[in-house]
């Protein structure tokens, strides 16, 4: 895929499967790609699975009881919604496997990112869920879990973690070049032209919106941005929740979907608070902008929140600049984070870091990742 920051001697080529289940908690991707952790990157197989209603309130209910905590504890709650999201996770992987036409006995590691329940890095803790023991066991391959930790205990954010694999995704295009990943909270990854890079969260990306549907509809998501196209931007409360501070700090900088809530959004008829909510979304953007190194030319977009055609107007009319699905580079938007995992898996087994002072503010690049044999 073209070179990177670090000058490496030849690594071997992995087969990896990369598991992400994100803060929207709409499902578990899985992807499967060939890879050396560094230069060389051949998408496989993708495969993305949705949770059921019971599964996605269990893991909602998991989450508020999670944030509760002052640190991670192992309560009766946390670990049967770890059990149950390992089960979901090892289903999808034998799944995507059987529709790849790959045996397990292929696969060199896994990155099982788990579900995070709460992300406090204030605090000097992240947490995600998941048992990547009980999935190498079951699998017999081994598992890289825990890919956040290593770095809050350094003194990290802990997050974003993708931007090393956004990097790999834009070796051979025109740098400096920025990643927008949308998922529930929304990451900028901005690569110079000798490879460093500066990423940070950015805001909410579709969580929002997402629980404004849930709460207002009854449906899950806003699809394609139909409501938030008919509604109006009320900018009274636009302005009153940009008002914050985070969007005045300085990256690295990382948030928990928690951080930030639609609640100024009530009593707005539901397409407005939709339209408003996602105008919200936007205008986070064009603010963290203002913290890069430079503007770039065009905004290279990521994750599902790009299916959202009106959260990618408003982001193009509020950045002044061209917005592209990630499409453009050859790659598959929906897969990128899973894809991510499976990398940084392989770059674990190698030592090689997954986290850098521009990404996360770890004093000094930091590989991470707890490693689970079978």
């Amino acid at each position: 895929m073209g070179s990177v920051a670090e000058p490496l001697d030849v690594l071997p080529v992995r087969l990896a499967i990369g598991l992400m289940s994100g803060t929207s908690l709409d499902g578990i991707d899985a992807a499967l790609i060939e890879t050396d952790g560094e230069r060389h990157v051949r998408t496989i197989a993708f495969r993305s699975e949705p949770y059921s209603a019971q599964a996605r309130r269990q893991l909602q209910e998991t989450t508020a009881l999670a944030w509760s905590y002052e640190r991670p504890r192992r309560s009766p709650e946390i670990v049967a919604a770890s059990e149950m999201l390992t089960r979901r996770h090892l289903l999808v992987v034998r799944q995507l496997l059987a529709s790849a036409g790959v045996t397990i006995e292929a696969i060199d590691v896994i990155g099982f990112h788990g579900q995070t329940v709460a992300h406090r890095p204030e605090r000097g803790w992240t947490w995600q869920i998941g048992d990547g023991d009980a999935m190498a066991a079951a699998l017999g391959v081994p598992v890289v879990a825990d890919l956040r930790q290593a770095d809050v205990a350094a003194g990290g954010q802990g997050a974003p973690l993708l931007p090393v694999y956004h990097r790999a995704l834009l070796a051979g295009t025109t740098l400096p070049a920025a990643v927008l990943n949308l998922g529930g909270v929304a990451n900028i990854t901005y690569v110079d032209v000798d490879g460093e890079m500066v990423a940070f969260d950015t805001g909410p990306a579709s969580s929002l919106v997402d629980d404004w549907m849930a709460a207002e509809t009854g449906q899950s998501y806003d699809a394609g941005g139909a409501l938030a196209a008919t509604g109006a931007v009320h900018s009274d409360v636009l302005t009153q929740m940009l008002d914050n501070p985070w969007f005045d700090q300085r990256p690295p900088k990382s948030l928990d979907r928690a951080d930030f809530t639609m609640a100024p959004a009530r009593g707005l008829a539901p397409a407005d608070g939709a339209a408003t909510l996602t105008a919200f979304t936007a205008a986070t953007v064009e603010l963290a902008l203002r913290h890069l190194p430079a503007r770039p030319t065009r905004l290279i977009v990521a994750g599902g929140g790009r299916h959202n055609a009106t959260m990618m107007a408003m982001l193009a009319d509020a950045c002044a600049m061209p917005v592209v699905p990630i499409e453009t580079l050859g790659a598959n938007g929906d897969a990128t984070e899973a894809e991510g995992f499976a990398y940084m898996a392989v770059r674990s087994l190698a030592g090689l870091p997954i986290s850098f002072p521009g990404t996360t503010g770890v004093p000094a690049p930091l590989t991470g990742g707890r490693l689970s044999k079978p």
